[in-house]
């Protein structure tokens, strides 16, 4: 029995030698200690052995069995060794090339805006997009029974949540925990179940901005947003205030930019920030008046660079990107 362990093992490490790839090392493998193989038909042979020879035949089958599978990890080793050279980087070779990336024309836009109400002393806020209905809603005095608040405008969740139609809701949690003045943007995502074509989509961008003091006026909203878009369209744009109604701003305008190619456009949404909405979060209206105003990077971007559909951003086109 010893002397055959030992033969075993001296074939074994000589087809091992030979071994010149991978797959004849597994079929040598198998051969020699798959569950067929000769070492398994050995180690069965040792209820032949006589009781005076079982201790040092099982110290020889143990031996062997260590050093077989040594020699088979060792072999093993030397292949892969062998593949890792091979996938080497050669130093030599011509670098791979790649193109340097590009911020996303929202990105752009978003850094752009953020930037010009930075420099009106604005600070910039961020919040969470699972909202409340609080929040959401009733914090900004729009009531049950208004439109947005139904469910084919708005994605309620199943634990009660949704997502924000608005980023005026970090308005209110900013109101919530900080005393006046403030002055504040918050841009981010915002979700409403719009069918998507040229000029909507289901998640898009905004741009919230919210002040409030003493004595804010009207015209300091009008002030802010004429130096704003003048920054950012061109120092000859003009602006236009048309009335309109927002249940959390009173009074409340819609914005209008004028374009010599396209005429009067629509920007954003602004007003004084209505009574209800201050009183809500324990900011008093007869000391404290404020205004805020909201915008669609989307629409925005379109607008200053000539997109005509709105699905042109999302679809990652590279031939698009690149333009920007």
């Amino acid at each position: 029995m010893v002397e055959d362990l030992r033969k075993l093992e001296t074939d074994a490490k000589a087809e091992l030698s030979q071994a010149a790839d991978a797959g004849i090392l597994q079929e040598l493998r198998i051969k020699y200690l798959g569950r067929k193989g000769l070492f398994a038909s050995l180690a069965a042979r040792m209820g032949e052995v006589p009781a005076s020879e079982k201790p040092e035949a099982g110290r020889e089958l143990n031996r062997v069995k260590r050093v077989l599978e040594d020699v088979f990890k060792e072999k093993e080793a030397s292949f892969l060794g062998a593949v890792s050279a091979a996938k080497a980087i050669d130093t030599t070779m011509p670098g791979t090339f790649f193109e340097p990336g590009r911020v996303h024309p929202l990105t752009r836009v978003i850094l752009d805006i953020t930037r010009i109400f930075e420099r009106l002393g604005f600070s910039v806020v961020d919040g969470p997009e699972v909202e409340t209905e609080h929040t959401n809603f009733e914090a900004l005095n729009i009531p049950l029974h208004h439109p947005s608040r139904d469910s084919f405008d708005t994605f309620y969740l199943e634990n009660g949540k949704l997502l924000r139609s608005q980023t005026s809701t970090v308005q209110i949690r900013v109101m919530e925990k900080a005393r006046p003045p403030l002055k504040i943007i918050a841009p981010g995502k915002v979700f409403r179940p719009d069918a998507t074509d040229a000029t909507h989509s289901f998640m898009f961008h905004q741009i919230e901005g919210l002040m409030v003091d003493e004595g804010v006026r009207f015209s300091d909203l009008k002030g802010v947003l004429l130096a704003f878009a003048k920054e950012f369209f061109g120092a000859k744009t003009k602006l236009r205030f048309r009335p309109h109604f927002f249940p959390f701003t009173e009074p409340s305008a819609e914005i209008d930019i004028y374009s010599e190619k396209r005429g009067w456009l629509e920007i954003l949404g602004a007003g004084m920030v209505h009574p209800n909405v201050l009183r809500g979060v324990k900011i008093d209206p007869e000391k404290y008046t404020g205004f805020a105003f909201g915008m669609g990077v989307e629409r925005i971007a379109m607008l200053k660079y000539g997109v005509e559909d709105i699905r042109l951003f999302f679809e990652n086109d590279i031939r698009f990107l690149k333009q920007f």
